[in-house]
Parts: structure tokens; C-alpha cells; sequence
């Protein structure tokens, strides 16, 4: 095995310096606004000292930023002996981390803008034990042929056993691997079209100014928006539509960059994900560490026939780096799904028989609402009156909401399986292992208890709290049934 000291492009000194300055910019803008942009170079002015202080005290971050990504370059080593990948960095502190390549579970690339102008690609490598959402060593910028070896090398201590592997780029084309899911320009579309991105965006835009809370006046915004209500319902209404549209059209543009060229591989045990326009992503997720499985559907994609499909994982950095739970077929027809998943995981039963909440269950997917409701009705009929009056019409649409998600709730035991079906707004249907289930748990509220049903709640690893399922008012019998299940 090669002992060859091998050092990150010099181009991964900008995307870390880079990376530190944007952080860096946010704060500067706050100052800036709550300073009343009252800023002067002008030696005689008042504000002369305060603007030297504050711009000098961001230049002197802005200079140590820069300096750190050399550094980082210039200090990180990495080479390949013993059967392991080894890393050395730091200045003053010297840090070594030895990594078998036995142990690890994935290497998910990245290739940002920078990457992409110069033929490089940011490496990910994770392990069972990468922990806080972090990888184990992360290679900032390096070539795709120097990833393309840190990948043979994994690969030949793995199969050294069985395998008799001389000639290097035959290990790495040798296999094939097989295309499970490919998402078409058409499906992508319907995918940009239907999501439901919109409330991240208008989330964004509220998080912006709640960090802007000091600065915004509020009262004077208030009295336009009031004087502007006067001239007509109709323009504020048209105005709202306007906000919405926008909201959807950005989320509309960002589905379709990230989503870009979506692929799903499978090698070795192992789905491969790629994707992305702008920054292509590659994911990889052992199968062994798949905790449970989601198959969502909004309203409208489940009125076509289309499911999105959630994959809940142990450990790893998850989809965006972020999170574990990783969309593996983001847009899929359901029978293709139901087909497909049958082959990746023949041991599940992927065509339940469900045992429903019982139809005097009904009640309690609504009734519990009209607590919050009255008051919100109350008021908005006496202080907006006559609109006001419209509010009225959430009663109705509150019942209709909970016979729609009691027609969804059920569960099945198979074996050592556990499916739960319920519907909050999109219908999901929760696939989980017996083994892989952390905790069942259930909960009884005072309707409850007079129709005598129970809510199950069951959870699996997954993020930094776990994925739970949750079935409302299914028969106490049966709830019991699945508390049995679950003792070991």
C-alpha cells in the first residue's frame, strides 16, 4: 500500500477562507444597519473612531480567516499505510487520525463551484462511529483521480481477502454499477411544481427578521399596512397572492437545482446518490445502516399516483449534511415504488393489510381543535366583523380535516415488522423492523378514554432525536397488541 504523503489542492486554502469570510458577513451587515449606516472616513468626523474600530475589528477576523485556510492547506497530509487512511494536520497542535479502511461505511463527494471550475471535489469519509453529524475526515479539495484512489484503496483492503486485485483502474471500472432510479426532466418538474418548499422559504424570510427585530419599525410598517388595508380587500389580498407566488416560484428554482440529474446507484451494499446543478452531490448509504423506511404523499402527487420515498439512517451526515434522513426516490410512481423497494428489501411485506382506528375513534381526530379554535373565531368575528365571520367556516373544514386523517390511520404486525400508516397533511406510511425500533410507547387522552382507544407512538434512530411514528386512536386491544409485540 502506498505511502505517499499527499497534500489538498492549494485551491482548498480560498474554499475555506472563503467559507470562514461568509459567516463573517452577516454580522458585518448588522452592525452596519444599526449603526443607522452612520459611517465616515473623515478624520474630523464624530463617527471617525467608531468606524475605524468596528471595520478594523472585521478586517482583523477577515486577515485570520484567510490565514487559517492556508494553513489548514499547508499543515493537512494524508497517505494510505497499514490498511488504513491516515490524516496529520494542525500548527502549533499536531493531530494524527488513523482510519481502516475496513471501517469505513461511506465516501460522499461534493463539488462546489470552485470544485467544478477546476476538476476537483470535496471527500466525506464516515464511519459507524462519526458522531455530532460530523465525518470522520473531511479532504476539503482534491482531484477526482486522487478520490478515485482513496476508493480503490477502500475497496482492495475490503476484498483482499477474495479478490486478487493488481491492475488499479481495472478495480475501479470493474463492476458495473446497476441504476435503480433516474429522475427524468419531466418528473423533475412535477417534483419543482408540487413542492411544498414554499413554507421553507417564507420560514427563511421570518428567521431574516426576527434577526432584524431591533432595527425594523414595526409600528410605522403596522399603520401603512392598516392605511393600505382600507383602500381594499381586494389589493391586500392580491398582494398576499403575489407573496405566494414568488415564495413558490424560489422554491420552484431551488427544488430544480438541488434536485438536478438525481440518481440512485446500488454497489456493494451500498445506494449511491447523486445530484445537483449547481453543486453536485454524492451520497453514499449502507444498507445495513437503514433504520426505516417512509413513504410519504402529499395531496396532490397522491391524486397522480406519486409517493416521495424517506429513507430514516443511522449515524452519517445525511442528505444535506445536516440531518439523517435522506430522500431516496424523491418523485416515483407508486406501483414503480412498491416494485423497486421489493427488490432493495425483499424481507418486507412493501403491500400491507391494514387493521384501521375504529370508526367511534372519529371524533377525536377534531374535537380536541375547537379548544384553540373558539377563541380564535371569537375574536376574529368580533374584531374583524363582518369578515371576520369567515373564520366560522374552520369548523367545517377542521371536521372534514380529521375524517380525513381518521380514514388514513391503521397499523399491521407481520413477523418482526411494524407498519404504521397515519396523515397529518400527506399521508405516510412508516415501514420498521422489530430490531431497529428504539422505544413503543402510548398515550391516552380523556376522549380517548371514553371511546376506549390509544395513540401509539414507536421511534427509531434517526437525527438528533429519532424518527417517530405516530397512529391516533386505534382500538386499546390493538394498542396493547403492539406493546406485546414490541416486549422482548
Amino acid at each position: 500500500m502506498s505511502k505517499e504523503i499527499n497534500r489538498l489542492h492549494p485551491i482548498s486554502a480560498i474554499i475555506t477562507s472563503t467559507k470562514a469570510l461568509k459567516s463573517m458577513i452577516f454580522p458585518l451587515v448588522i452592525i452596519i444597519i444599526t449603526n443607522g449606516f452612520h459611517f465616515s472616513f473623515n478624520f474630523h468626523s464624530d463617527n471617525f473612531w467608531r468606524t475605524i474600530f468596528l471595520f478594523g475589528i472585521w478586517g482583523v477576523g477577515a486577515i485570520l480567516a484567510l490565514v487559517s485556510g492556508i494553513v489548514k492547506w499547508r499543515t493537512f497530509v494524508y497517505w494510505f499505510e497499514d490498511g488504513e487512511l491516515r490524516v496529520k494536520y494542525g500548527l502549533f497542535v499536531k493531530k494524527k487520525r488513523y482510519i481502516p479502511f475496513e471501517r469505513i461505511q461511506s465516501l460522499n463527494y461534493n463539488e462546489g463551484i470552485f470544485h467544478r471550475i477546476f476538476g476537483l471535489v470535496k471527500v466525506q469519509v464516515e464511519t459507524a462511529g462519526s458522531k455530532d453529524r460530523k465525518p470522520e475526515v473531511e479532504l476539503t479539495a482534491i482531484r477526482k483521480a486522487a478520490a478515485d484512489v482513496i476508493e480503490l484503496e477502500m475497496r482492495r483492503a475490503k476484498n483482499q481477502v477474495n479478490e486478487q486485485m493488481n491492475d488499479e483502474q481495472s478495480l475501479i471500472e470493474e463492476v458495473p454499477v446497476p441504476t435503480i432510479y433516474h429522475m427524468s426532466i419531466r418528473d423533475l418538474l412535477i417534483l419543482a411544481i408540487t413542492s411544498g418548499g414554499i413554507g421553507v422559504v417564507l420560514s427563511g424570510v421570518a428567521a431574516i427578521i426576527s434577526q432584524l427585530s431591533d432595527i425594523i419599525p414595526y409600528e410605522e410598517i403596522f399603520n401603512e399596512l392598516a392605511d393600505f388595508a382600507k383602500i381594499g380587500a381586494f389589493l391586500v389580498a392580491l398582494a398576499v397572492i403575489v407573496s405566494l407566488i414568488v415564495a413558490w416560484f424560489v422554491s420552484f428554482v431551488i427544488t430544480l437545482i438541488n434536485y438536478y440529474e438525481y440518481t440512485v446507484r446500488i454497489e456493494d451494499e451500498k445506494l449511491i446518490i447523486t445530484k445537483g446543478l449547481i453543486e453536485k452531490k454524492r451520497i453514499t448509504l449502507p444498507l445495513n445502516r437503514i433504520q426505516a423506511i417512509r413513504i410519504v404523499e402529499n395531496p396532490v402527487r397522491q391524486l397522480f399516483g406519486f409517493a416521495t420515498v424517506v429513507v430514516e439512517s443511522a449515524g452519517g451526515n445525511g442528505e444535506e449534511g445536516k440531518d439523517k434522513k435522506i430522500t431516496l426516490f424523491p418523485l416515483i410512481k407508486k406501483q414503480n415504488c412498491l416494485e423497486t423497494l421489493e427488490q432493495l428489501f425483499p424481507d418486507i411485506n412493501w403491500r400491507p393489510d391494514f387493521i384501521y382506528s375504529p370508526k367511534r375513534a372519529r371524533s377525536t381526530f377534531y374535537r380536541i381543535d375547537f379548544v384553540w379554535l373558539i377563541p380564535i373565531i371569537g375574536a376574529s368575528s368580533y374584531f374583524l366583523y363582518p369578515y371576520g365571520l369567515f373564520s366560522l367556516l374552520l369548523i367545517p373544514l377542521t371536521i372534514l380535516i380529521g375524517i380525513w386523517q381518521h380514514k388514513a390511520t391503521g397499523y399491521m404486525i407481520d413477523g418482526k415488522q411494524l407498519t404504521m400508516r397515519y396523515r397529518v397533511f400527506s399521508r405516510i406510511t412508516f415501514f420498521m423492523e422489530k430490531k431497529r425500533i428504539q422505544s413503543i410507547g402510548t398515550t391516552q387522552t380523556y376522549f380517548q378514554k371514553r371511546k376506549k382507544v390509544m395513540t401509539v407512538k414507536a421511534t427509531v434512530m434517526s437525527g438528533m432525536t429519532g424518527m417517530t411514528g405516530n397512529v391516533r386512536s386505534l382500538e386499546q386491544q390493538d394498542a396493547e397488541t403492539i406493546l406485546s409485540w414490541y416486549e422482548h
